[in-house]
C-alpha cells in the first residue's frame, strides 16, 4: 500500500470487538515505534503495552478506552529529553507524537483500528501504573479490531481545510 493511501485509510475507531491483538501484530506496531525518529536520537519515550483485563480496567479509570483489547500508554521521559537551547523547549511531546503516529499507521496497515486518546487523567495513570516522577503520560493509543464500518478514504476533502489554507509558500 502506498503511504498516502495508508494515511487516508486511517481513522479513529471508537468501538472494538473483544478479539485480542495477535502478538505478531503487536510486535510490528512496537517495532514501528522503535524506528521512529526523536530529537537528537535521545529516544525520551517509554511505552507501556496494556493487554490484560485487570490492567485495562485500571487504565479505564483514567480514560475511555472503548473496551479495546490493547492500549499503549505513551510516556515522555523528562530525564532523557532534548531541550532547545534558545528557549528551553523540551521536545518530549513531539517525540511521543511521532512514535504514536508510526504505531497508528502500522496498526492500520495490519487491519487494526486505533484512536489516539489525549482526554485522560494523567494522575490516575501515574498512580495505577506506578510511574516514576520522570515519566509523564502524554497519550494513550487504543488498538483493536473495529466493530464499526470503515471511514471513507475520500472523507478528507470534506473534513479538512483546503490545502491552500494549510500551506503558504511565501509568508509575509
Amino acid at each position: 500500500m502506498e503511504f498516502l493511501e495508508l494515511a487516508k485509510k486511517r481513522y479513529s475507531v471508537r468501538a472494538y470487538d473483544n478479539r485480542p491483538v495477535e502478538k505478531e501484530k503487536l510486535d510490528k506496531i512496537l517495532e514501528a515505534a522503535h524506528v521512529a525518529p526523536t530529537a537528537a536520537n535521545l529516544q525520551p519515550v517509554k511505552l507501556i503495552a496494556v493487554q490484560e483485563k485487570e490492567q485495562l480496567n485500571k487504565l479505564a479509570k483514567a480514560a475511555n478506552i472503548y473496551h479495546a483489547p490493547l492500549a499503549i500508554i505513551v510516556c515522555a521521559d523528562h530525564e532523557k529529553a532534548w531541550v532547545r537551547p534558545f528557549d528551553q523547549k523540551q521536545t518530549t511531546d513531539i517525540d511521543a507524537s511521532i512514535l504514536t503516529d508510526h504505531m497508528m499507521l502500522q496498526a492500520t496497515e495490519l487491519g487494526l483500528g486505533t484512536v489516539w486518546v489525549c482526554y485522560f487523567k494523567p494522575d490516575i495513570v501515574k498512580k495505577e501504573f506506578h510511574l516514576p516522577d520522570n515519566l509523564e503520560p502524554v497519550n494513550i493509543l487504543v488498538i483493536g479490531y473495529g466493530k464499526e464500518p470503515e471511514a471513507s478514504s475520500e472523507r478528507h476533502a470534506a473534513t479538512r481545510i483546503a490545502i491552500n489554507d494549510l500551506v503558504s509558500y511565501n509568508y509575509l
